[in-house]
């Protein structure tokens, strides 16, 4: 195989196995909506632990 064609199959299958990684990337990296909903009510949690601490920082 000389360099030729072997640019050529590279310059081919390239792409192709790019656009397969991409699409696999983005079809397992989604969330279902319980794990949504987890992430969603622990921020919440979060939020209102920071302000019971600011609040009680507040009245020192």
């Amino acid at each position: 195989m000389d360099l030729g064609s072997l640019w050529g199959v590279m310059t081919i299958l390239g792409p192709i196995l790019l656009a397969a990684v991409i699409i696999w990337a983005i079809l397992h990296n989604r969330t279902s909506r319980e794990q949504d909903a987890h992430t969603e009510a622990a921020t919440q949690r979060m939020y209102d632990e920071q302000e019971r601490d600011d609040k009680a920082n507040e009245n020192r």
